[in-house]
């Protein structure tokens, strides 16, 4: 499957995993109108997929994502004739949207950061549930360069989660660039690979993930992304509670725990 244009691309490097490439290597895969149509597109397809268990995210060439094409967004379809504001503002929307589309997908996200991203591309990184970083990676908050606040597409939430207030703070005040080592040191990356190893790391990964069962999986990222989002422990702990008896039911319990005895792998049905 692919984008618009062909500015994202699809595929499927391993069993059970989706790779989502965004496609615009000439611009350093930076934002238009067709590259995040076509990130929409997919992330409403592999949502759909029952054999895809992990995602990876990454960008074509040398870049992650730039951010914001600033030669040129384009025009949403049907927001032609609408003022500049109203039109501005449905661009924001859009691009905004996906932070909590890639938090809502039922599959954990795994971030192949190659090259800069910045922006937008830095808020798609935040958006991910496991970060890994080539060794030429190279972030930065880049709205506060350019005369915008920081505080854009999920970044005032997500970064002080991450890397805790005071560096967050700080990052987003300087927008200054910053390499993967940093980023690896601040707890924003899991590790630092060379670039040569970057997609077969993120793979590895993935298979980690699929070791355990799909619903523990998809209940896992739900419950640790609510958990950020609500404000006291005793409502975690409650949220906690309820998941896992209901988790305990599935058949896929009962399986790796039959296989935790035979010392053998699980074989999981989903059910």
């Amino acid at each position: 499957m692919s984008g618009p244009a062909d500015e994202v691309v699809l595929d499927v490097p391993a069993d059970g995993v989706a790779r989502i490439t965004l496609n615009r290597p000439a611009k350093l895969n930076a934002m238009s109108v067709g590259l995040v149509e076509g990130l929409h597109e997919a992330l409403t397809s592999v949502a759909a997929d029952r054999d895809c268990r992990v995602v990876i995210l990454t960008g074509a060439g040398r870049g992650f994502c730039a951010g914001l094409d600033l030669g040129g967004y384009g025009t949403i379809e049907g927001t032609e004739g609408l003022g500049r504001i109203q039109a501005g503002f449905a661009v924001q929307q859009q691009i905004a949207e996906l932070i909590p589309r890639l938090r809502r997908l039922p599959q954990p996200v795994v971030a192949a950061v190659n090259g800069p991203a910045a922006g937008g591309g830095f808020a798609l990184v935040l958006g991910s549930d496991v970060r890994l970083a080539g060794a030429s990676a190279r972030f930065n908050v880049a709205f506060v360069r350019i005369g915008l606040s920081a505080c854009d597409i999920g970044t005032s939430w997500l970064l002080p989660r991450l890397v805790g207030a005071g560096r967050a703070h700080e990052l987003m005040l300087t927008g200054r660039i910053f390499d993967a080592e940093e980023a690896a040191r601040i707890g924003l990356v899991l590790e630092v690979v060379p670039d040569d190893a970057l997609m077969d790391r993120a793979i590895e990964e993935a298979e980690l993930i699929k070791r355990n069962s799909p619903m523990g999986v998809r209940m896992t990222k739900e419950v640790m992304w609510s958990a950020l989002e609500i404000p006291g422990q005793q409502a975690a702990i409650d949220l906690e509670n309820r998941t896992q008896i209901m988790v305990s039911q599935t058949a896929d319990h009962q399986e790796a725990l039959r296989a935790f005895l035979e010392r053998r792998p699980p074989a999981y049905e989903d059910r």
